[in-house]
């Protein structure tokens, strides 16, 4: 822990690059850990398909079901979110990347949070793109609610596989990448690009993960301490908590 506070000491610009492992304390499962939704239900990968939501009814009906009871409603910020916030408050961190969809970095205060994956809170029509808050399309109890402008297939405001993140999101990502002295990738397994490359870009690299990432052997500090403590303890130490 005290690499990280030292590394990030001595860093001019820094930024977070988080992931699902972020939002676990808040109660959001992540996908590949132990207790992970596509490790305790294969299946469910095939609604994060765009290919296989836009062909298959079914699998639409069963993602809106999931959609209805999605711990994101709930969830409140985390240490982790809150530590990060105050960081930024304090100037010691820059903007946030973040490969969520639950907006708990903003709940908690954060700044500047370039959301990569989008967002769950809004839903968006994949034939005219008109969005509306999520809230609205569930309160309409449809098993497949479809677009009220022009009948199309909606989904929520987020990136799928098969689907091109936001070109102008992306950009906003790997300008603020580029810039950093230091990037701290907490909670994400650097795994699903083109996300895990801006860990690439970074001149320095810190890897906050419970499990190995790919990205390890060239980081210059990794850290396997829960994301709840060590990032209030950098925190209490740059951000004087």
């Amino acid at each position: 822990m005290s690499d990280l506070i030292e590394l990030w000491e001595r860093s001019e610009r820094v930024v977070a690059l988080t992931g699902a492992g972020m939002s676990t304390d808040s109660g959001i499962p992540d996908f590949r850990g132990p207790n992970g939704v596509w490790t305790k239900n294969p299946g469910a990968q095939a609604m994060f398909d765009i290919q296989t939501y836009v062909e298959d009814e079914e699998v639409r009906r069963k993602a809106w079901e999931g959609r209805r009871s999605h711990p994101a409603w709930t969830a409140e910020p985390n240490a982790g979110h809150i530590a990060l916030a105050a960081l930024q408050n304090a100037g010691r961190l820059g903007p946030i990347l973040t490969q969520n969809i639950d907006g708990l970095h903003q709940k908690a205060g954060g700044m500047d949070v370039v959301e990569l994956h989008g967002t769950i809170w809004e839903t968006e029509c994949l034939t005219c793109h008109d969005r509306v808050p999520t809230a609205d399309t569930l309160q309409r109890e449809e098993a497949d609610p479809r677009c009220l402008r022009c009948g199309g297939i909606l989904k929520t405001a987020t990136i799928s596989f098969g689907q091109r993140l936001d070109p102008q999101v992306l950009d906003a990502a790997i300008d603020a990448a580029r810039r950093a002295d230091l990037m701290v990738a907490i909670g994400t397994s650097l795994q699903v690009m083109p996300a895990a490359g801006l860990a690439d870009m970074a001149r320095h690299l810190a890897v906050v993960n419970a499990s190995p990432t790919p990205y390890d052997e060239q980081a210059d500090v990794v850290a396997r301490e829960p994301i709840g403590e060590i990032l209030p303890e950098v925190a209490r130490a740059l951000a004087h908590l």
